[in-house]
């Protein structure tokens, strides 16, 4: 486990991170519509977050591609 920890991002943080916040929106129409809000903004927060890794991802680290 340590050894996945040093190792390059291959791009699947940010995968999981987008599957667990489209999870997050699972059950809406369970839900009151008061709360769906919390549930929409934690799910944005997480998928610009996925997407800023992803965007670094590609760029590499000197911010080329």
């Amino acid at each position: 486990m340590l050894a996945r920890r040093n190792a390059p991002d291959d791009g699947s943080a940010a995968e999981q991170a987008i599957d667990s916040a489209l999870e997050g929106l699972r059950g809406l129409d369970e839900l009151p519509v008061a709360d769906h809000v919390k549930r929409f903004d934690t799910a944005h927060t997480a998928l610009t977050e996925a997407l800023g890794r992803t965007e670094n991802h590609q760029s590499g680290p000197h911010g080329g591609s």
